[in-house]
């Protein structure tokens, strides 16, 4: 069963979003919070996998909420889900730790496709905010030197971070290159040391930067 946790200031949209979620039987609205704060005090009491998590809330918004939940919570993942189609709120949730970034006029199937995508170690970005931030980052990189090559890599390892940067879980990974998970996983963790990286995201977002896509 997954568990989530809603952290939206609107009851109407948090009693919404639980309806939908709840017409799969594998996931579960386990908690709900209308601001930042309240999301970490609902951590400590309840066992969550997945937080939706709303951009803008009063007290303590998503994007700082998000950073203090991987600083405290590591294996919680979250899903940005937000009104505001804007690149920028998207680079920062992925620089702060999100696991991915949708609009709330994302269609029900979508969203809990993503919910599983990010607990499969996806990363789900919705398709109206995709090309803004794909184009963001390469023009960015324009201006940026490349850093892939200071860093000893694999041929094997460049694979890797490559399907990563497409969105593709470790077991999409496995199958296309013929490998176990156990073996994408640690090869993972491998490349997150080498590249001094937090998680995955971080090395998504390296990987587009870096022309490795």
């Amino acid at each position: 069963m997954i568990r989530v946790l809603i952290a939206e200031d609107q009851g109407i949209v948090r009693n919404g979003l639980k309806m939908i979620i709840e017409q799969d039987p594998d996931i579960k609205v386990v908690a709900e919070a209308e601001n930042g704060k309240e999301v970490l005090r609902q951590l400590d009491m309840y066992a969550v996998d997945i937080v939706l998590m709303d951009i803008r809330m009063p007290v303590m918004d998503g994007i700082e909420a998000t950073e203090q939940i991987r600083k405290i919570f590591p294996n919680v993942k979250i899903l940005i889900l937000t009104t505001f189609n804007d690149e920028e709120y998207a680079i920062q949730a992925f620089k702060k730790g999100a696991n991915g970034f949708l609009l709330k006029t994302t269609d029900s199937a979508y969203l809990l496709q993503s919910i599983k995508s990010c607990l499969a170690g996806g990363m789900s970005i919705h398709n109206e905010v995709a090309p803004k931030l794909m184009s963001k980052l390469l023009s960015k990189n324009k201006t940026e030197p490349t850093i892939q090559h200071n860093y000893h890599l694999t041929d094997r390892e460049k694979e890797i971070v490559q399907h990563i940067g497409l969105g593709k879980t470790n077991k999409e990974i496995a199958g296309e290159l013929f490998l176990s998970v156990g073996t994408v996983k640690n090869h993972i963790t491998q490349i997150l040391t080498k590249l001094e990286l937090r998680d995955r995201t971080q090395l998504a977002i390296f990987a587009v930067k870096n022309d490795f896509i």
